[in-house]
């Protein structure tokens, strides 16, 4: 028994023991703690950021208070609103493209806001989107109420069966040439232009995803295609697509479309032909330079001042605006050199036109060559034999 409570007792001690020495070593850590960080508190409390207490703050007056004058005290308005201590002349100016500096490469990262996006999506969105529809559709419905009204265009005596060279290999190689190139690039921008509304409810998401994404490609590899056709075409007919007096009387009787049997003297090309031809020589260098612009963003200037996002936006505008104008116009050029007019399609193919189909359509050329071959005869004539 006495054994048993003498052992009892050393046990007592020796866990009070532990206990002392665990409570003295918790309460050495938190003396040793707050001595330590007792500087730092001293240092935030010495720089601390607070205003003193008889500082005018930006807290809002007592709303609640039946005084006006107290309510609208320090420049504050009822409703809780910041009145004449408003930051608005701070978003105004981040709304005007104020650029800030910035350290990173990127310098154009110092606008914060580029309000003129707003105004650029909104324009591409809704207006390019609907103005665009409304111009191809037209130019299509006004062909086919042309086609039912004034039908075929045809040879008035029948083929003549006898040929005129009209065009060289050399000339239908880059007319065909360009004309593929367009045919892509007009497809795959409208793809890029509608698709998301059109294409994308019929095809699905995946679908016209893949679909965009080989177009993009075939866009951006067929403009180059398209600039060495414009080049070609520029090149090859330039001399006969110049403007002469013999197109006003084209003009003035609208090239004979709307009469029967009216038929306006022109040499190779007529006013509209020519009218063609340079939308496409014109048109062409406008969506090149702004496809290059487009390809190798903010390393061409467009525009004055910074080559910054406005650029771009500026590029892909007129970009689009050039492109459909020439779909527009490319439009009535195939329907005229297809179906609405009797012969034209085979004198691309061959090169061969039928001298009835010349003489109504371009008289003035068929003289012409006739005037230049009989020369050439007489020359031939003279000249003595060997």
């Amino acid at each position: 028994m006495g054994h048993t409570r003498c052992l009892h007792t050393k046990l007592t001690r020796k866990y009070f023991q532990r206990g002392y020495a665990l409570y003295g070593f918790f309460f050495f850590m938190v003396a040793f703690f707050a001595i330590g960080t007792m500087p730092f508190m001293t240092n935030a409390k010495a720089s601390s950021v607070r205003p003193p207490a008889n500082a005018t703050t930006n807290a809002l007056p007592d709303q609640n208070s039946a005084d006006p004058q107290k309510k609208q005290s320090g420049g504050f308005v009822p409703g809780k609103t910041l009145g004449n201590r408003s930051q608005t002349d701070l978003w105004r100016q981040l709304r005007r493209n104020i650029k800030g500096t910035v350290s990173i490469p990127d310098k154009k990262a110092g606008v914060l806001i580029q309000s003129a996006g707003d105004s650029w999506m909104k324009f591409r969105n809704n207006d390019l989107y609907k103005y665009s529809s409304w111009g191809i559709l037209g130019m299509i419905g006004a062909l086919l109420l042309f086609l039912l009204v004034r039908g075929r265009i045809r040879i008035d005596n029948g083929p003549a069966n006898i040929k005129i060279e009209r065009f060289s290999k050399f000339e239908r190689t880059g007319h065909w040439l360009n004309a593929a190139a367009f045919i892509v690039l007009a497809i795959t921008g409208l793809i890029m232009l509608y698709g998301r509304y059109l294409l994308i409810p019929l095809l699905g998401g995946e679908v016209f995803a893949m679909l965009a994404g080989w177009g993009k490609f075939a866009h951006n590899w067929g403009g180059f295609v398209f600039m060495l056709g414009i080049v070609w075409i520029f090149f090859a007919w330039v001399k006969d697509n110049l403007l002469s007096k013999d197109d006003f009387g084209w003009i003035i009787k609208a090239g004979g479309l709307f009469s029967k049997g009216v038929h306006p003297p022109t040499r190779k090309f007529n006013f509209g032909e020519k009218v063609v031809f340079w939308v496409a020589i014109l048109g062409g260098i406008a969506v090149s330079v702004t496809g290059l612009a487009l390809i190798l963003p903010f390393q061409i200037q467009l525009l004055p001042g910074d080559l910054g996002i406005h650029s771009m936006q500026f590029a892909q505008t007129w970009h689009t605006i050039v492109g459909v104008i020439m779909i527009v116009v490319i439009i009535a050029h195939i329907y005229l050199g297809t179906v609405g007019m009797q012969g034209s399609f085979k004198n691309m193919i061959t090169g061969q036109a039928d001298r009835n189909w010349a003489l109504q359509h371009h008289s003035l050329w068929v003289e012409e060559l006739e005037n230049k071959d009989e020369k050439q005869g007489a020359a031939d004539a003279r000249q003595p034999a060997e």
